[in-house]
């Protein structure tokens, strides 16, 4: 599961074989302190996800198996909305 910042929508006007009516969402992954994390990538979206909000997805081989049409040709797909995240604060060094 990887943490995402949702950034924008996505319009296809070809789509694969199995994608029809799919939603394509522009997202910015995070990493441990929600802080940007690599470079923005495209996801199908199959919980009714909007811009701005924060949400987990996965890659590879599970990202296909999320949609409807299991054999598609997709790298990433939203799963899920995150509703909190508790980040623990980092601990002070010790001195020696």
């Amino acid at each position: 599961m990887i943490l995402a910042r949702v950034l924008g929508r996505v319009v296809a006007v070809a789509r694969a074989e199995g994608l029809e009516g799919a939603k394509f969402l522009l997202l910015q992954p995070l990493g441990e302190t929600l802080d940007p994390f690599g470079a923005p990538l495209v996801a199908c979206d199959v919980v009714q996800s909007g811009i701005g909000d924060l949400v987990h997805f996965v890659d590879g081989r599970e990202a296909a198996l999320a949609l409807p049409e299991r054999f598609v040709p997709v790298d990433a797909t939203i799963v899920g909305h995150v509703e909190q995240v508790d980040v623990p604060s980092p601990r002070p060094r010790s001195r020696p």
